[in-house]
């Protein structure tokens, strides 16, 4: 999948692991989608950090579970990657 990738995403950074495993930083592609300082009402994403969700004053948990649903699903469509969240939803 990253050999494919790096030919059309030239600048596509990849790091390998010790089990030979390229990863895809989940930043990169959140961000070369466009949804780096995107916001809809009051729940967005860090104009400065892709990987952070935010939300500005009133959103709801389940307005940031739903943005974040929508990047995932962007991305697999694009990149034909799954994110995986690597928090806790309380």
């Amino acid at each position: 999948v990253y050999d494919a990738l790096k030919q059309a995403y030239p600048d596509l950074p990849g790091y390998r692991t010790g089990d030979g495993v390229i990863k895809i930083p989940a930043a990169w592609l959140i961000e070369n989608l466009g949804w780096k300082g995107f916001r809809e009402g009051e729940v967005g994403v860090h104009g400065r950090q892709a990987l952070v969700l935010v939300n500005y004053g009133s959103g709801s948990g389940a307005q940031l579970l739903a943005l974040a649903s929508r990047i995932q699903e962007s991305v697999h469509d694009r990149f034909g990657i799954r994110l995986q969240p690597e928090v806790n939803v309380v």
